[in-house]
């Protein structure tokens, strides 16, 4: 198993997608507030597609009671997607608030697997892009919501960048790991 990952974490696409997340990071970085607005503005869009197919699943439902249930929801989706197109600034808050917790979220899972492969080449930067993300969302957290127009491009980029660069990194160490190897050789 542990063959199978370093061969996929150690793959072309893996380092052209690490590669790829850091350039996106930057990008989010140089244009915090388009990025906090975008986000909003393309979750807004998703929420009122996702409306589209409660409402059709609502049709497909067996009973009354299911089919009456599934389009409140329908409507629901509707009704936010629609005030988070009409409120922006308010979903860039709301946006933030949960950026803190999913960074948070992020670090302890990280954390938690750094302590899992430990022995692996590269879990160090596990570690380190762990502890990036927890401070990340502690620095969201604590920056709330003053800071909401510019903390989420910024502070979403930087976490993008350390987890392209973890990835990376990683996807090199993979690699070496793959030129050593006896199969390799032979």
């Amino acid at each position: 198993m542990a063959e199978a990952l370093v061969k996929k974490l150690g793959s072309g696409g893996s380092i052209i997608w690490a590669i790829a997340v850091i350039l996106f990071g930057l990008l989010a970085i140089a244009l915090p507030l388009a990025t906090a607005w975008g986000l909003v503005i393309v979750a807004a869009w998703v929420i009122i597609f996702s409306a589209g197919f409660q409402f059709v699943h609502a049709f497909r439902s067996q009973g009354v009671g299911q089919m009456l249930w599934k389009l409140l929801v329908a409507v629901l989706y509707v009704v936010f997607g629609v005030y988070l197109l009409t409120h922006p600034l308010l979903g860039v808050a709301a946006f933030t608030l949960a950026l803190a917790f999913l960074f948070m979220a992020e670090g302890v899972m990280d954390l938690g697997s750094y302590f899992h492969n430990r022995g692996m080449p590269g879990a160090g930067w596990v570690l380190f892009d762990g502890i990036i993300s927890l401070i990340l969302g502690l620095a969201v957290w604590r920056h709330w919501p003053s800071g909401s127009f510019w903390i989420i491009g910024t502070l979403l980029g930087i976490n993008m960048i350390f987890t392209g660069l973890t990835r990376l990194m990683l996807g090199l160490a993979a690699r070496k790991v793959q030129g050593d190897s006896p199969a390799k050789a032979a």
